[in-house]
Order: structure tokens, then C-alpha cells, then sequence
């Protein structure tokens, strides 16, 4: 999740590294917090591969600062990690919404439609976080309150994402033909 969404806001501008670990947090950190401890070997290790630089940039006043900006190489490795997703970046909550951030930047729908597609088949299968004889548990099927609410509140998200899939994949498999050009003024 961090690395892809290292990619993904460089795509979109050149950052320091204090902003990016901001916006990044402000994505993923509700989950897992992001601390420069994991930030900065993540940054490195992406300089490593030549998917990110760095580059100087003169301060207004101030020293020189550091600016993280994506490579083509760095773009073209979000590009991959956004078209073929790992099966946890699909059926693990927080990271599909990490990919989702940054599915907009694919150019394709189809492409787009195709993970989206992944997501759906994952939430149209039977799953729970608990077993009743060998099958998912429903939260008919649970005593304990506490359970109960968590299978309550899974059931309606999973209903609710399911919603938005089934009315957007619609979108990018048959886009609305594009408006004929308005005639000439005479």
C-alpha cells in the first residue's frame, strides 16, 4: 500500500517528502500510521529502482530543499501495480481503496473495468470473519453482540460497495458516445 501510494501522488505532482508523508497519511495512516521509519526506506528503495528522484530546488529565503519527483520508469511501475493488482490489494478493504485512489490515473476503462470486475467477484463470494459448521457465519448466526455488529456493519459496507460497483462498471465498459460537434455558425 505505501509504495503504491508513493507512486501514485508523485504521478499527480513533484512533492518533498514532508507533504508526501502528509497526503500519504491522510490515505492510508487511519489504518497504518505512516512514520519516517517506514517512509524513508520506502522513498530509497524506490530512488534504488529509478522510479523516483530527487531534486534540488532553490528555497525562498531558505536552504535549498529536497523535491521528490516520478521517473518514466516510475510511472510506468504504478501503471503495472494499478492494472495487475495483487489479490490482497483486492480483497483487503484498505488497500483496494489505495488502488482505487489512484485507478483514475489509468487511461484505459477497460483496464479500470477490469480490476473493478476483481473486486465485484470477490464481494459476490460467500465470507465472513467467523465459521458456523464449516460455513461463513452470518450475523443471524452469532450470539456474542459484538460479532454480531461486526458481521451488521461488514454486511452493509460489502452492500454498499457492491451498489457502487454494479452502477459504475456500467460506465466504463459502455461509455455514453461522444456529443456530435455543433454545427457551424453561418
Amino acid at each position: 500500500m505505501l509504495t503504491l501510494a508513493i507512486l501514485g501522488f508523485l504521478a499527480e505532482r513533484p512533492m518533498h517528502a514532508y507533504e508526501l508523508r502528509q497526503v500519504v497519511s491522510d490515505l492510508i495512516g487511519h489504518n497504518r500510521p505512516v512514520s519516517d521509519g517506514a517512509l524513508y526506506p520506502a522513498l530509497n528503495r524506490l530512488r534504488e529502482a529509478g522510479h523516483v528522484e530527487r531534486k534540488e530546488t532553490p528555497g525562498e529565503g531558505a536552504p535549498a530543499r529536497q523535491v521528490l519527483h516520478l521517473t518514466a520508469t516510475g510511472r510506468a511501475e504504478l501503471h503495472r501495480r494499478l492494472t495487475t493488482p495483487k489479490e490482497t490489494e483486492i480483497t483487503d478493504g484498505g488497500a483496494f481503496f489505495t488502488l482505487l485512489a489512484f485507478l483514475g490515473q489509468l487511461d484505459d476503462p477497460a483496464a479500470q473495468s477490469a480490476v473493478l470486475r476483481r473486486r465485484l467477484d470477490f464481494l459476490t463470494r460467500p465470507g465472513s470473519f467467523f465459521r458456523k459448521d464449516g460455513e461463513p457465519a452470518r450475523a443471524n448466526d452469532v450470539d456474542d453482540p459484538f460479532r454480531k455488529g461486526m458481521l451488521v456493519m461488514a454486511r452493509a459496507t460489502r452492500q454498499a460497495e457492491r451498489h457502487w460497483l454494479e452502477q459504475t462498471l456500467p460506465t466504463l465498459e459502455n461509455p455514453a458516445p461522444p456529443h456530435p460537434a455543433p454545427p457551424p455558425e453561418p
